[in-house]
């Protein structure tokens, strides 16, 4: 069992996010969400080159500042409250638990820049304590949903053809559920860790 973490295994609430962090600007959950696409760009340009790790923590701040018209100082606010934001979600935590418990083996796949991937590594190690393995996107220079990643992926893992096929990668995007489907390892996409619990179950998982 492969797993996602931002909005999977760790709570991503960008609005709330942007309203703890920039409350001069972000007042409503209307004007949050125009900063949530101002700085995230829905995960592409500037903070795509951060998710694999292709860009350090200044001059990104740099990059998103001369674009947004915020100041480097409220970029640098943003990636902080972020590393904040992603605290484990605790139902999907019982799924994990469980099936670590029933012996099956459990790993991530996770776009996730370097910085942020030691702050997990380092604050929440009850994650990472039930992992056999897994992949930081900032750590290899690859992101979801280029199919490189899922490649490398599998390699990593050890995983033949079949023994992928027999797997299961846990994600919220459509985009990265379509593409591990595409690369030989069986996706759902997470909404909730009720749907989640009673996908595995229809799946035969004891959960």
């Amino acid at each position: 069992m492969v797993f996602d973490f931002g909005a999977v295994v760790f709570r991503w609430r960008p609005i709330d996010l942007m309203m703890r962090v920039l409350p001069m600007r972000a007042t409503s959950p209307e004007t949050a969400q125009h900063w949530v696409k101002e700085v995230f760009q829905d995960f592409k340009g500037d903070w795509a080159l951060f998710d694999a790790g292709l860009i350090e923590v200044e001059p990104l701040c740099q990059r998103i500042a001369a674009r947004t018209g915020l100041s480097p100082q409220d970029v640098h606010a943003v990636v902080l409250g972020v590393a904040e934001e992603l605290q484990p979600m605790p139902e999907t935590f019982a799924v994990m638990r469980a099936l670590h418990a029933a012996g099956h083996p459990l790993y991530f796949l996770s776009n996730m820049p370097s910085p942020l991937a030691d702050h997990l590594e380092q604050q929440h190690p009850q994650v990472f304590e039930m992992m056999s393995d897994g992949v930081f996107s900032g750590r290899v220079g690859l992101i979801k949903p280029d199919p490189a990643i899922f490649a490398l992926t599998l390699a990593q893992f050890g995983w033949t053809a079949e023994q992928a096929a027999q797997a299961l990668f846990i994600d919220d995007h459509p985009a990265n559920v379509a593409a591990s489907i595409e690369a030989g390892l069986p996706a759902l996409r997470f909404t909730t860790a009720d749907h989640l619990r009673s996908d595995l179950r229809g799946l035969g998982f004891a959960v």
